[in-house]
């Protein structure tokens, strides 16, 4: 039996440009990890850390609107998670609630409290911000990701949507949270 990995001091910080190319790693890492069997794996393998960076940096360089990406740095200064969080989508429209649209943690360091880092930290700036209430939604059959989401307050609502990848049905559900903002 392998024990988790020690909690870690680390460091929640607004991203830089420079850290897209880390935080393409630590998500196509986390799909490759998290989804493998929920997910067709031929989509998982073709995913490419190039490609991703190099959108992640056009996205980064035009994202606004309230949109907040963050990064937690272990205490080498090592990026070892990211979180991005913002106004809700429903649509094309945007609305008064937060959404957290990506939490992902470098896959060796799952268990030591990075994740929870980012999402308390995303929690208090969407709190700082005056919303009421944050939105996510997280796949359906990704029980770990829906456990932690639970133990930090967050309950489905109901909401379901569908998701397609290469042809497979991947649902999702939305989990809410209300804040105190």
């Amino acid at each position: 039996m392998s024990l988790p990995p020690a909690r870690l001091p680390v460091r929640v910080r607004e991203m830089a440009l420079a850290d897209c190319d880390r935080v393409s790693r630590i998500r196509v890492r986390g799909w490759q990890t998290a989804y493998r069997g929920l997910m067709p794996q031929p989509y998982l393998d073709a995913m490419d850390v190039t490609a991703d960076a190099e959108r992640r940096r056009a996205l980064f360089a035009r994202t606004s609107d309230g949109v907040v990406h963050l990064v937690a740095e272990d205490e080498s200064g090592e990026v070892v998670g990211w979180a991005c969080v913002g106004p809700y989508r429903d649509g094309e429209a945007r609305t008064a609630d937060a959404e957290l649209y990506a939490l992902y943690v470098d896959t060796g360091r799952s268990g030591a409290g990075v994740g929870q880092a980012l999402l308390g930290e995303s929690v208090r700036r969407c709190e700082t911000a005056g919303q009421a209430r944050m939105l996510l939604w997280v796949l359906k059959g990704n029980t770990r990701a829906r456990r932690f989401y639970e133990r930090a307050g967050f309950a489905p609502d109901g909401a379901e949507e569908p998701f397609v990848v290469e042809g497979v049905p991947v649902p999702e559900v939305r989990y809410a949270r209300p804040l105190s903002g």
